[in-house]
C-alpha cells in the first residue's frame, strides 16, 4: 500500500503576502499554517509533500519548508508555475498577468505524483480529523481510477466574522457522493441566519450545508483527465485574461460526464483560515486552546 502524497498549492503566496518573509505565523514557535498542515499529514500517515511555488521565491521559500524543517519524517518535492506553462502551440495572452488557476497549479505536479493524493490550499488551516478522514480515504485507492474525495466542511464552521466569504456549496446524494458544486459569494451570517447574496436577494443556507474548503483527494489519472481539459478550456477562454482553470471546474466537469465519481468525507474538524487580517488573531486563540487540549505540542518540530 503505497503512502499517498500531500500537494500544497503555494504559488500565489508571494502576492498575497508580499513576499516569504511576510508570510503570517501563527504558532508560538514561528509555525505558519502550512506546519501545522504537515504535521496532522504525517500523522494520517502521508508519505510524501509536493510544494506547487513560483520561481520568485523558490531560494526563501526552500530555505525555510524543507526536509530539514521537518526532521526528515516526510519527503518534500518542489515544483513550478509560471504563467507561461502551458500545452504546445498556447501562448499567454498580451495583458495576461493572473495565474491560470488552482487546476493548472495541480498539473504542474503530474510528473512527481505516481500515488493517491490530497490537494490543499497553503493558507487553510484544516484540522487534525480531515488529514485523518481523507488519508484513510486514499490509502485505500492504490491502483484504483477515477474514485476521488473531498471533505465537506458543514458551512457554519467556515464562516467569518469580519465579512463575507465565497464557498463550494455541494449538492451530496444518499450514497455521500457529490452530485454538483456552487460556487456562492457573499455569504455571512445575517440576524442569526445563513445567508448569500450573490448580487441579488437574501438565499437562505442551512447550517450543516456541505461546502467545499479546496481540500481534495485524486489517484493519478486526474492528470490525464485535467490535461485533456485544459487543451479545450484555453482556447475557449484565452481572450479572458481574468479566466482560471479551477478545481472545482474540474471536478464538476468529470462528475457531470460521469468519468468519476468524488465521495465528500465528513470530518469532526473546524476550518479556519485568515480571509480578513482580522481573523489572524481568532485563528491564533484556537490554536492554542488546540495545544493546550494536547491535539498539538507547544512546538511542532521540537526545535
Amino acid at each position: 500500500m503505497k503512502e499517498p502524497v500531500l500537494v500544497i498549492l503555494a504559488a500565489g503566496m508571494g502576492s498575497r503576502y508580499g513576499g516569504l518573509k511576510q508570510i503570517d505565523t501563527v504558532g508560538s514557535n514561528g509555525e505558519s499554517i502550512i506546519d501545522f498542515s504537515i504535521y496532522d499529514a504525517i500523522r494520517a500517515g502521508f508519505g510524501k509533500v509536493v510544494f506547487v511555488i513560483r520561481h520568485s521565491f523558490a531560494d526563501a521559500f526552500t530555505a525555510v519548508f524543507n526536509k530539514e524543517r521537518f526532521g526528515g519524517k516526510i519527503d518534500v518535492e518542489i515544483v513550478y508555475q509560471e504563467l507561461d506553462y502551458l500545452p504546445e502551440g498556447f501562448t499567454v495572452p498580451e495583458g495576461r498577468e493572473k495565474p491560470w488557476g488552482t487546476n493548472h497549479a495541480l498539473l504542474m505536479a503530474k510528473d512527481v505524483i505516481k500515488e493517491p493524493f490530497a490537494v490543499i490550499n497553503a493558507d487553510d488551516f484544516y484540522g487534525a480529523d480531515a488529514y485523518k478522514v481523507i488519508g484513510e480515504y486514499l490509502s485505500q485507492r492504490d491502483g484504483e481510477s477515477n474514485h476521488y474525495c473531498m471533505v465537506g466542511y458543514e458551512v457554519c464552521k467556515t464562516l467569518s466574522e469580519n465579512g463575507t466569504v465565497s464557498r463550494g456549496v455541494c449538492t451530496v446524494d444518499e450514497e455521500g457522493n457529490l452530485r454538483g458544486m456552487v460556487e456562492r459569494t457573499q455569504i455571512e451570517r445575517v440576524d442569526g441566519t445563513i445567508v448569500f447574496h450573490d448580487g441579488g436577494a437574501d438565499e437562505p443556507l442551512a447550517e450543516d450545508t456541505p461546502v467545499s474548503m479546496n481540500l481534495f483527494g485524486f489517484t493519478p489519472d486526474y492528470f490525464r483527465h485535467s490535461e485533456a481539459y485544459f487543451k479545450e478550456f484555453l482556447p475557449a477562454n484565452i481572450d479572458n485574461l481574468k479566466a482560471e482553470f479551477f478545481i472545482p471546474l474540474m471536478v464538476n466537469k468529470v462528475i457531470n460526464e460521469g468519468t468519476a465519481s468524488m465521495r465528500v468525507l465528513k470530518t469532526t474538524s473546524d476550518w479556519f483560515g485568515v480571509t480578513y487580517k482580522e481573523d489572524k488573531p481568532m485563528l491564533m486563540a484556537k490554536i492554542e486552546e488546540l495545544i493546550a487540549a494536547g491535539e498539538y505540542p507547544r512546538n511542532l518540530w521540537g526545535k
